[in-house]
């Protein structure tokens, strides 16, 4: 078992690749196998990898920075090296898009993910694990865009109202994030400039408890009030990930 390289990572890219058909086990099997540690060792934390729930063909994955000037140099690293000459032309093979990326920060202080503790198997342990495919875990995220400026009280409000609901109805709150606005570091990889968003990641123990917390969540005349409130500031309704963690994510 290994230990991140990071715990908490002030600056984190959520990434989310649109795969051709039938392709997206290949990209997790050498993701998994050759573009973990490889990209850790540059100084960087490989978060979490996830299966999409509702769309097969996409592979969603985080990654965090201490912060910009380390991502640069990190990316220019990994990027610029060995390891990813080798197996470029296998990973962008499966790939159709990769540049659905948001650039964001904690929410507030405390925010930020906290993986100490948390242990990841080793390649060759993965593939003993059910052929490293369906092991517990369920993370959601959810997407909030939000009207220019809005994005510091909604954070305050979803803070004192909207966690409590969610850990009073079986969700445990693992991150809170706003788009961090500094200059991407790295314009070899775009990101999605000018978004205004708030990302919500919630963990489960599995599909049954997520779906158990959706019903408590529609029953509950408290949550109505609060969704209502944080989306009256909201562009469009809320996006949101039902996500499958593989079998080397850090975040379950």
């Amino acid at each position: 078992m290994n230990r991140p390289s990071r715990l908490v990572s002030p600056v984190v890219e959520l990434r989310q690749y649109t795969l051709k058909p039938g392709q997206r086990e290949t990209l997790i099997a050498l993701f998994e196998r050759e573009l973990v540690e490889t990209q850790e060792v540059t100084g960087m934390t490989v978060i979490g990898q996830f299966r999409d729930l509702d769309r097969p063909d996409m592979f969603v994955w985080l990654r965090g920075f201490e912060n910009m000037e380390t991502r640069k140099d990190a990316l220019s690293a990994f990027y610029g090296g060995p390891v990813w000459a080798a197996h470029r032309d296998v990973a962008n093979a499966t790939m159709i898009d990769s540049d659905d990326v948001l650039l964001l920060k904690p929410a507030w202080r405390g925010a930020g993910f906290d993986l100490s503790g948390l242990l990841r198997p080793t390649a060759t342990e993965a593939e003993t694990m059910s052929n490293g495919s369906r092991l517990a875990g369920f993370v959601e995220i959810s997407i909030h865009h939000l009207r220019p400026g809005a994005e510091a009280g909604f954070a305050e409000r979803f803070q004192a109202e909207a966690v409590p609901l969610l850990a009073a109805n079986g969700a445990r709150l693992r991150g809170a994030f706003v788009s961090e606005r500094s200059e991407n570091t790295f314009p070899r990889l775009p990101v999605r400039a000018g978004e205004n968003v708030f990302i919500a990641i919630t963990g489960f123990d599995d599909g049954d408890a997520h779906a158990g917390h959706q019903a408590a969540l529609a029953a509950s005349p408290e949550w109505q009030v609060v969704r209502e409130t944080l989306q009256a500031v909201s562009t469009k309704p809320t996006e949101t990930l039902r996500l499958t963690p593989t079998a080397r994510s850090l975040l379950r």
